[in-house]
């Protein structure tokens, strides 16, 4: 086969569909990993699709190159990525969605699971090489079958959640302690959710109602063209319309969702967005009530204030590589019952599969919130910074992991006798007492990631001075230039 290398990424296959993404492509894939499921003994694979406008195309490619290797597939149609896993969890043990997550609508690409675990590195290049010498083993006993998810996946997260705040039983005086309140009262909560025109838009609305909340919905229309507003509320500007809904209406809390369902944005009454990191806090504070002791996985990228956070609460912080999929491979690891990244993607193994899930996400956070009467103002007391968004500095093919690599080299010689602490698990993070700069090689593309952040504002522009006057000696024509958050 033809195949772009480009296409093989360190965590997933995408491309820009037709000119690097076609369905032939799609059809090889199928077949790639129809054999190598098979080879290790797993003879079902679950396949689904989000909402792109080229999905259609590409599962029917890739399903008929499943069969072809002698696949049982499991049709499980237009999902969420987290349905998929969830599928790839409760009907098999691997699978494939059809998923652009938030990049452009010509986008398109493929997530993978196999044999429970989410694929990268090395077996993803595997595939591609074995696409492409077409060196694939195909025999008959391939099958086809539709199977709706929805109803199970809804089940289990609404058998999982109680919106509720407590009540003392009666005849206790009022200065019992929470350990001895007997009663529950449910809490209805009423939210904004705008699902952007992506996939969440078919299901997260009607799970949040079935766990008993008020709902105003925002762009839950499925449709690849995304006309309101790109799916990908990392992005301030996507998140507008959430804050308008939030200033005139009496709803208390905002949702909004990537394009695949993965991913959860927070915005509070009064319009503050919550980012990632400072959601782990509130989650790892509730988690660890009941895994004392336990390891909170979180990448390079997030905040300082987190680690002291988990640890108040009494876990253990382990930061690590940027990559959901290998977050949730150190997860499986230490036995960590919550992982997350700055990125959005949050991993809970405490009472879930381990897999990103924005509307499980989303409903554990209402869990949470609703035990209090202002939630807006429990996460907007959270430890915060000041920060700058992610920035880029485009390179040249290969040129990111050298300039990387370089920069290691000479922060070890250039800070030595300050105090700071140096790591360099993925690219260089710098850390000092009150803030902390980052700067990674990306996985994706062929790109330099940087993260500055202070306590003060002050402390932002110094460390972000320092860490730029380093890259400099290693790149001399970077440019840069953001506001802080």
């Amino acid at each position: 086969m033809q195949v772009s290398a480009s296409i093989f990424k360190a965590y997933d296959i995408r491309g820009v569909v037709p000119s690097t993404l076609t369905a032939d492509i799609a059809r090889g894939l199928g077949r790639a990993f129809g054999t190598r499921a098979r080879q290790l003994g797993s003879h079902t694979v679950a396949v689904g699709r989000d909402g792109r406008l080229s999905g259609p195309e590409l599962v029917q490619a890739l399903i008929t190159g499943l069969v072809e290797a002698g696949v049982q597939v499991i049709d499980v149609g237009m999902v969420t990525t987290p349905m998929l896993y969830f599928a790839a969890h409760t009907l098999c043990d691997s699978g494939i969605q059809v998923t652009g997550s938030h990049n452009p609508k010509d986008h398109n690409g493929f997530k993978m699971v196999l044999q429970g675990r989410a694929i990268y590195g090395d077996e993803i290049q595997a595939l591609g090489q074995t696409m492409e010498t077409e060196n694939w083993q195909l025999q008959d006993g391939g099958s086809v079958r539709q199977v709706d998810v929805l109803p199970a996946y809804r089940e289990r997260i609404v058998g999982d959640i109680l919106l509720a705040r407590p009540v003392q039983a009666s005849g206790q005086s009022a200065s019992a302690g929470l350990c001895e309140i007997k009663q529950v009262m449910t809490r209805p909560m009423k939210i904004v959710v705008d699902s952007g025109n992506g996939v969440a838009g078919a299901s997260a609305p009607g799970i949040f109602r079935a766990l008993g909340c008020d709902v105003l919905e925002l762009h839950s229309a499925v449709d690849g063209n995304f006309p309101n507003h790109h799916p990908d509320p990392s992005k301030l500007e996507n998140l507008e319309d959430v804050k308008r809904a939030l200033r005139e209406t009496d709803a208390e809390l905002g949702l909004a969702f990537d394009g695949d369902g993965d991913r959860l944005g927070i915005v509070t009454k009064d319009g503050n967005v919550i980012y990632p990191d400072r959601q782990m806090m509130l989650f790892a504070q509730d988690v660890l009530t009941r895994v004392p002791g336990g390891h909170i996985v979180f990448d390079v990228k997030c905040s300082q204030r987190l680690a002291p956070a988990i640890t108040a609460a009494g876990g253990q912080p382990l930061m690590y590589k940027t990559g959901h999929s290998l977050v949730k491979a150190k997860m499986k690891e230490v036995n960590s019952p919550l992982g997350g990244e700055m990125s959005g993607h949050i991993f809970f193994q405490e009472r879930w599969f381990g897999f990103d899930d924005g509307t499980y996400a989303g409903a554990r956070l209402l869990e949470i919130l609703s035990r209090h009467p202002d939630p807006s103002a429990v996460l907007n007391a959270l430890p915060t910074s000041f920060s700058t968004p992610e920035l880029n500095v485009a390179c040249a093919e290969g040129e990111p992991h050298r300039l990387s690599s370089q920069l290691q080299a000479l922060a070890t010689q250039a800070m030595q006798g300050e105090d700071v602490h140096i790591t360099t698990i993925d690219g260089l993070r710098i850390d000092w007492n009150d803030g902390f700069g980052l700067i990674r090689a990306s996985n994706t593309t062929p790109v330099l990631v940087l993260r500055f952040e202070g306590h003060t504002p002050e402390a932002l522009e110094r460390i972000q001075s320092r860490m730029v006057a380093l890259l400099k000696q290693v790149k001399p024509d970077v440019q840069l230039g953001a506001a802080a958050h």
